[in-house]
């Protein structure tokens, strides 16, 4: 019967038999199989760029062993057990960064089944080695592949999915210091804290606002803000006021793009997949009938559509644009900052006694981050390509998609140290004000990088300090530094 990737070509050459006429597993269709593994691998492994960092690359690897042990890749047990020896010692494929368009990872994936087959070079104990010197190491010998082990190796997303795994969990670290952050500049303001108050919350009950209303609530007991002020407006400017529900959003998205990155991280996306109990018709002139395995009761093997990740992709840019949102928001409150008639401050939070500009001239870098922030959350599934003869003629470009939500991250920090400059500035230019217990923690911590602003001085190196001041708060709460 023909099989795709099995017993016929893959791709445009879907229609190509790959092994003959064949029908008993002899040495000679086996030796066809092996040089067909190989030789597809060698033809795939094509793709451009850096290599991956290592953590993405095993991250990719224990994703797709977990949809390996799902049972309907149809590879060998010894290629399972490639994939856990290979964790266990630390050997590590060399995988280059770009060459998916979102249909499976063929092209990067290629370069770990090389690996496991004993090619290619692989990172080990700190070094690039060539993958033999590795698995002699470990007392490991190569994969001899076969049958349909190369495209159960290729034929998935599982690079995308252990990238956005990493991914995810950096943006959470982010928004739990992000959410602290904004309730210090609301102290910076000496605004209202109506937005937060539980009744508020509880007539607009969206789940991502409630948990960020009760973290800021918590943040600034004790603060300031809680007691009566004769100047205090009644209403912020909107950037403010509208914040939490704008982070909000952003707790929203991240929660459905981790749920959507479980799904696919448990739920096999193989193309075809092997089934030992099928439920198909069982008459003779059934189409569905015709994948079952003859020799096999209720076996069968079925093509799919399964690595199709648009769903998975549409998650990752949904919260693109949230964090795009929240980008626009936080750089609206730091513009707001300058002007004394909203803060009742000094102009551009200039010191008394100081007759410099401050953070004046600082509005460019801020209104710059925050484009480019814009700009990298735009989605690009709707950029497609038609390849492979005009058989693969959709794309949803997930990769692109998780790379550049993790160059958006590395723009929000700067963003968010700007951020915590003016809010820390702002609220030192109050004398006596009490700060909350968190955010008083958060601004001590912080001062002890970065000092007042008392006259001017190069602002670059403090930016960078509390950009890095947020990464390692932000990596302290993933576990002791640990990503």
């Amino acid at each position: 019967m023909p099989v795709y990737g099995l017993t016929t070509g893959v791709g445009w050459n879907k229609d190509r038999p790959a092994l003959g006429p064949d029908t008993e597993l002899d040495p000679e269709l086996l030796a066809a199989s092996r040089r067909f593994n190989i030789g597809t691998l060698h033809a795939h492994a094509a793709a451009v760029g850096d290599p991956l960092p290592d953590p993405a690359v095993r991250a990719a690897m224990v994703v797709r062993l977990n949809l390996l042990l799902t049972g309907t890749s149809g590879a060998q047990p010894a290629v399972v057990d490639q994939y856990v020896a290979f964790l266990n010692c630390g050997i590590t494929p060399i995988v280059p960064e770009r060459g998916s368009i979102g249909e499976a990872d063929i092209l990067q994936s290629s370069h770990i089944g090389l690996a496991i087959a004993g090619e290619w070079q692989v990172r080990f104990k700190g070094r690039t080695v060539p993958t033999g010197e590795a698995l002699k190491a470990c007392g490991l010998r190569p994969v001899t592949l076969v049958g349909k082990d190369f495209l159960a190796i290729l034929g998935d997303n599982s690079l995308a999915v252990g990238q956005a795994a990493l991914v995810l969990r950096q943006v959470r670290a982010w928004l739990d210091r992000e959410i602290e952050v904004a309730a210090l500049s609301l102290e910076g303001l000496d605004g209202n804290i109506a937005p937060i108050l539980e009744p508020v919350v509880a007539s607009h009950p969206l789940p991502g606002y409630i948990a960020v209303a009760q973290r800021q609530r918590a943040a600034l007991a004790g603060s300031d803000l809680w007691r009566v002020s004769e100047h205090r407006p009644l209403q912020d400017p909107l950037s403010f006021r509208t914040l939490p529900l704008v982070l909000g959003n952003a707790w929203d998205a991240l929660a459905a793009a981790i749920a959507a990155t479980e799904f696919e991280a448990a739920h096999s996306d193989d193309n075809p997949s092997v089934f030992l109990e099928a439920r198909l018709p069982d008459a003779p002139d059934s189409q569905a009938g015709r994948y079952r395995v003859a020799s096999v009761p209720g076996a069968a093997i079925v093509p799919t559509a399964n690595f199709e990740s648009i769903a998975f992709t549409q998650a990752i840019e949904r919260l693109s644009l949230a964090l795009g949102h929240a980008s626009a928001s936080i750089a609206k409150t730091v513009l707001r900052f300058e002007n004394p008639e909203i803060t009742r401050l000094p102009r551009f939070l200039i010191a008394p006694g100081n007759p410099g500009h401050g953070f004046g001239s600082i509005q460019k870098s801020v209104a710059a981050l925050d484009a480019e922030i814009r700009s990298l959350a735009t989605p690009v599934s709707l950029e497609s390509a038609t390849l492979s003869g005009n058989i693969e003629d959709v794309t949803s470009n997930g990769p692109l998609a998780i790379r550049r939500l993790g160059l958006l991250l590395d723009q929000l920090y700067p963003l968010a140290s700007l951020q915590l400059m003016h809010a820390a500035q702002a609220a030192d230019l109050r004398p006596g004000y009490r700060l909350g217990t968190q955010t008083r923690t958060l601004h001590d911590g912080y001062r002890t990088r970065v000092a007042f602003l008392d006259k001017d001085r190069i602002l670059t190196p403090d930016i960078a300090a509390g950009s890095q001041y947020l990464r390692e708060v932000s990596a302290a709460s993933l576990g002791a530094g640990h990503e």
